[in-house]
């Protein structure tokens, strides 16, 4: 994996948010919450989650939804229907 250029996401007032980052890379897009990746979306629109953190605190929570662009409900479905791949990304 070769980064490319690391962003901050953005809290809901639209500021850099603390410890919440957007990595992209040569195969596609991680989300990392301090210095754990939580979430992976390959440039096919695979995504992987970490099977350690994808669920870690509500802070962890709120960024993953805007990463995924979805809610928790949506994210446990598609990882129960086998969409959303749970792997270790640390």
């Amino acid at each position: 994996m070769k980064i490319l250029r690391t962003e901050k996401m953005k809290t809901r007032g639209g500021h850099p948010a603390k410890n919440q980052f957007i990595v992209h890379t040569d195969e596609g897009r991680y989300f990392k919450s301090y210095t754990s990746f939580v979430a992976f979306k390959s440039f096919d629109g695979k995504v992987t989650l970490d099977e350690g953190t994808w669920d870690y605190s509500t802070t962890t929570r709120r960024y993953r939804n805007d990463f995924l662009g979805e809610g928790i409900v949506d994210t446990r479905k598609k990882i129960e229907d086998g969409e959303y791949v749970l792997a270790n990304l640390n």
